[in-house]
């Protein structure tokens, strides 16, 4: 194993620095049963991955490396929300950001680091990740008491209401949610096992776009819409001021259940994206095989993609529960971005540390397949790239992976450490390529 180069030393020291930070602003914040006006917390993770070298008849510039290499990511994210008048609330999320993946995340379409994104720079850098506004009409009188959390201001809410958020966002903080298998701070990391695989879902390179969602929540039944606007360019970190024209919508059903003494949801997502994809076919006809970075170059094309998801969540009881996910999209145009991936299907558990009175302990264990479709495998055959794999040839296989993880409570509710393993055959759909074992370590703090 390497040792820690300097990229990594400043990560670390970083990591310190805001964690040091953000234990003084809990000791101030003091919480109570009573209504609040502001929110404030803190989440830092940070996630070291490692491989082996592993076998591979060739290689391409979007190959995961087959040399021995390990990478370091850090995320760290202020949660601020305030009242403003009956219903309605303001979020303003600042988040920085530094490292990367493996292989800087390419070379596996279901990539194994969800806390990273598909940026070049390495060095630590601040953004907008947030900033909305969600209005709350409520339906009834019923009420519940919400405590305080990211983004939720403390005090009475309706327990069934019609919303509109209406600002900058992650479209994963509202559709294909599931209590099991979503966040990569605390769950688990591979990316096709934190939102449906195949959801090509509306977002710059680091996961937020602009655009409205619209809610129709009750005990019962569930409804959500969300019109948000797409990247410039495939996985651009610039977002398209025409809206109109380039855009993606999705539509969800979600429906809880009870079977004897268990429970579930399951959710139900239509997707459909316009965008300056290229065809597949196209593509290769043409010999344009590389994705462009350049707007001007796809300012004419316009294609779409549209898909179906569904999710299904079944907690058995206070210990043990169950996830599954399956989705598909056409496939005929290029993923623009999310990732790599047509069809994908999952099946996991997860298990509570209270059977063994370690009650904020979790451990998990998932398996996930992924595919693409024909016109896709044709691109990458020809030696087509898109934004994360590409190999120069590709001799066709389902990409299949296994994650466990384990994560443990090390320090009074505020910080855990999880122990990663994943499994990679035929990482980005390649026979030739593989298998590979990812090793990981993630460290992460809320306060």
């Amino acid at each position: 194993m390497k040792y820690l180069n300097l990229s990594q030393i400043k990560i670390i020291i970083c990591s310190v620095v805001l964690l040091n930070l953000s234990i003084e602003i809990d000791a101030q914040n003091i919480k109570d049963s009573s209504d609040q006006s502001w929110s404030f917390h803190f989440q830092q993770t940070s996630v070291y991955q490692w491989h082996y070298g592993f076998d591979a008849k060739y290689s391409g510039e979007y190959s995961l490396s087959n040399k021995e290499e390990d990478a370091m990511s850090l995320t760290s994210t202020i949660f601020i929300g305030k009242r403003l008048w009956k219903g309605a609330n303001l979020v303003f999320n600042p988040e920085l950001a530094g490292g990367s993946g493996i292989s800087q995340a390419r070379g596996i379409a279901g990539f194994t680091n969800g806390e990273t994104f598909r940026i070049g720079d390495p060095r630590p850098q601040v953004y907008l990740a947030r900033l909305f506004i969600e209005q709350k009409f409520a339906i009834g009188n019923e009420k519940e008491f919400v405590k305080d959390e990211a983004n939720t201001v403390q005090g009475f809410e309706p327990t069934s209401y019609i919303s509109v958020v209406a600002g900058k966002f992650s479209n994963a903080d509202y559709f294909d949610c599931n209590q099991y298998s979503h966040d990569p701070r605390s769950q688990f990391l591979n990316w096709s096992l934190m939102s449906a695989g195949a959801w090509d879902y509306a977002a710059n390179t680091r996961g937020y776009t602009y655009g409205i969602v619209f809610q129709y929540v009750t005990p019962k039944l569930s409804l959500r819409y969300s019109f948000a606007s797409e990247p410039t360019v495939a996985n651009g970190p610039e977002l398209h001021s025409d809206i109109v024209k380039y855009h993606a919508q999705a539509f969800e059903v979600e429906k809880p259940y009870t079977v004897g003494k268990s429970k579930g949801i399951i959710r139900v997502m239509a997707f459909y994206n316009n965008a300056p994809m290229r065809s597949y076919n196209q593509a290769v006809k043409d010999g344009d095989l590389v994705v462009s970075t350049d707007p001007a170059h796809q300012a004419n094309i316009n294609h779409s993609k549209y898909g179906l998801s569904a999710n299904l969540e079944h907690t058995i009881n206070n210990d043990l529960g169950l996830f599954a996910r399956i989705s598909c999209n056409d496939g005929e145009n290029e993923t623009w971005a999310f990732t790599e991936i047509d069809h994908s299907a999952c099946l996991g558990l997860s298990v509570s540390g209270r059977k063994w009175k370690r009650h904020e302990d979790m451990f998990g264990l998932a398996g996930v397949i992924n595919g693409i479709s024909t016109p896709h495998q044709n691109y990458f055959k020809a030696g087509g790239k898109g934004f994360m794999v590409g190999d120069g040839q590709l001799n066709y296989v389902p990409e299949m992976i296994a994650e466990i993880f384990y994560s443990a409570l090390i320090h009074e509710d505020h910080f855990w450490l999880t122990p990663n393993y994943q499994f990679v055959a035929n990482p980005g759909y390649n026979s030739d390529r593989g298998p590979v074992s990812v090793f990981g370590l993630r460290l992460h703090g809320e306060f």
